[in-house]
């Protein structure tokens, strides 16, 4: 089985003329499509919002593609908001939503109005020595411990994760924070990553919105939004289906009629916050066969490397690849795809059958749109590469530039180095 390329043989090549591989190119076209369902999937919710998680693919260009169809971000660190407030965002299409939280960086969210999800009880005491006070709204992570399973098993295991508070936690922090001021509330979970099945979020949003109901019923919270969180997968493998976003939401509204219309509480938003989904499959790694090894197993060689791509090397995760232009080649030569780090699991493939690769082929690495480029590092001196967005009309913009060696050394203070010469 395959999957099929959005970029042409021809396309690399004439790209590579001026931009040398390797690069992450992005497909504006499908962003924008998916981005549209989206929207129309849940616009049964008139509070809907998708807040982009920024981590999968912090570039300004794309997020400001997901900002004409009214979608706001998820942010985790404070550069991810300085990015957010550069690209115009602000107020409530903010969703600060991190861990481990330096204190300042509570008070960056809380001046550019964002929603501060908190990630632990404990913090409520730390928003407010640093602001002096809470803010009006704010929002809570939610863990229920345990297993989380659907029909096809176990997904995830939610009490071995560091995230989100107890149901119990949960349940005292909205009566502090109601006492300290708190006028409106959300909550927020994260159960299970990279679900390739429509029942996630339906049997996700059954927990959260049970579990509101019970928060409204046992503290008076006045709980404004549900937060789903990310979770909602896609197919690396071919043969794997994709999830259908109309049916996923379709589960919700289901349950939300079933739990949250009855108990009173049906004009609550329903908020996502999808990076894999959103933009993962409409991003690639073109990269170029440089060298071929034969001794134990055979061997490309790849001018790219875990640093553009550490998926396959962090999890041993699968990204099909296509060598353009040999498509419809047979696959009846097995590799390993490498790149050049000086570890043994610097690969983008194992035992992977391919067609014959000649050296000067272009390999085009699927589904990195998201958690790509982003996990990028600079291991073995290693640069990072240029990211592209290939335009609706064909025409191809360059909206991050390669780095260079003078990127790489500019954080050592050469002065001083000599100084102490």
């Amino acid at each position: 089985m395959s999957k099929k390329a959005f970029l042409s043989l021809q396309q690399a090549e004439d790209i590579a003329k001026q931009y040398p591989t390797p690069w992450h190119i992005y497909h504006e076209a499908g962003i924008r499509e998916n981005a549209e369902r989206v929207r129309q999937a849940f616009s049964w919710n008139p509070g809907f919002r998708e807040y982009f998680a920024v981590k999968a693919t912090p570039n300004p260009f794309l997020l400001n593609i997901l900002k004409e169809y009214g979608f706001g971000v998820d942010c985790a660190s404070e550069t991810e908001l300085m990015l957010s407030e550069a690209c115009g965002f602000s107020g409530r299409e903010i969703m600060f939503s991190s861990n481990d939280t330096p204190p300042e960086e509570f008070a960056y969210a809380d001046r550019l109005g964002a929603i501060i999800n908190l990630d632990d009880i404990t913090h409520i005491d730390c928003v407010e020595q640093v602001l002096g006070r809470l803010p009006e709204v704010m929002s809570c992570r939610y863990n229920p411990g345990g297993v989380f399973e659907l029909s096809n098993g176990i997904m995830d295991n939610p009490g071995d994760s560091k995230y989100g508070m107890t149901p119990a936690q949960v349940t005292e922090a909205y009566r502090r924070m109601m006492q300290k001021g708190v006028k409106q509330f959300g909550l927020h979970a994260f159960l299970a990553s990279n679900t390739v099945t429509n029942e996630y979020y339906p049997k996700l949003a059954g927990i959260l919105f049970r579990e509101a109901v019970r928060l409204r019923r046992e503290t008076g919270a006045d709980i404004r939004f549900i937060n789903l969180s990310g979770g909602v997968g896609i197919p690396y493998r071919p043969e794997e289906t994709a999830n259908d976003i109309f049916v996923i939401a379709d589960g919700v509204r289901k349950v939300y009629e079933e739990i949250l219309v009855p108990a009173g509480m049906g004009d609550i938003a329903i908020y996502a916050e999808m990076g894999r989904f959103m933009m993962g499959p409409y991003g690639a790694l073109v990269t170029r066969a440089i060298h071929e090894k034969h001794i134990y197993k055979e061997y490309i060689g790849t001018d790219a490397c875990a640093c553009d791509l550490m998926r396959p090397a962090m999890y041993g995760a699968y990204h099909h690849i296509t060598v353009l232009g040999k498509e419809d080649w047979k696959r009846d030569h097995r590799y390993d795809i490498t790149g050049s780090l000086c570890e043994n699991n610097d690969k983008f493939a194992v035992d992977r059958m391919l067609p014959r690769i000649d050296m000067g082929d272009y390999l085009l690495v699927h589904d990195t749109g998201a958690h790509g480029y982003s996990m990028g590092y600079n291991y073995n001196g290693r640069l990072k590469s240029a990211e592209l967005l290939l335009k609706p009309d064909g025409s191809v913009q360059l909206i991050r530039r390669a780095e260079t060696a003078k990127d790489y050394f500019a954080t050592f203070d050469f002065c001083d180095l000599l100084k102490g010469d």
